[in-house]
């Protein structure tokens, strides 16, 4: 697959087929494509931690936050919920520029999870001292994100902002619109031969 067509199909999705698990190998190619890309300084402040026991899953569910925009829907139902996670976290004391190590790490997690044919959603509201409570997470090691991930069993359609409203919604047939910005609304200026 060309890495257009991984951008394409990597979207934020939020409804999985539930049953469909994710080999713990997998979760670790996840996290082995990411510990070879650039980190600032060669710092590599993050650590991993990863999660496909339904059990767990369970238990890591009810602190995340879901699809802020939609303000009618509370996140997907059991039977769509995701089938692992990885949590990221990153230890400040040994790099306080930490974005952009969870930045790298994230987009390569989910380019890798699309490549192999699932999908995910990184999740940044969530209760991080509940999590840290329950996955044992030592307290010098802040999180990121949670990533969320499964098979996907969504449609996900992109199309052009309008009238600068970048909030995505779904439609009547439960497709989700994400409105993207137009190229030129994002080059400020081109200086070229």
């Amino acid at each position: 697959m060309f890495l257009k067509e991984l951008l394409l199909k990597n979207r934020s999705y939020r409804r999985f087929h539930q049953d469909e698990t994710i080999d713990a190998s997998i979760l670790k190619e996840m996290i082995e494509n990411a510990r070879i890309t650039p980190s600032p300084s060669n710092l590599q402040p993050l650590k991993f931690v990863l999660v496909n026991d339904p059990e767990m899953n369970r238990k890591i569910f009810p602190f995340l936050k879901w699809a802020g925009f939609i303000k009618v829907w509370n996140g997907p139902e059991e039977g769509e919920r995701p089938s692992a996670y990885i949590i990221m976290l990153g230890n400040r004391k040994i790099s306080t520029h930490l974005e952009w190590d969870y930045g790298i790490a994230l987009q390569t997690i989910l380019l890798t999870a699309t490549e192999k044919g699932f999908g995910g959603c990184a999740i940044g509201s969530c209760d991080r001292d509940k999590l840290h409570q329950l996955l044992e997470i030592p307290k010098n090691l802040e999180i990121g994100c949670v990533i969320t991930l499964g098979k996907p069993k969504e449609k996900i359609v992109l199309e052009e902002v309008k009238d600068d409203d970048i909030k995505y919604w779904r439609d009547e047939d439960d497709v989700h619109h994400v409105p993207k910005r137009s190229l030129k609304d994002l080059i400020l200026k081109t200086v070229t031969v």
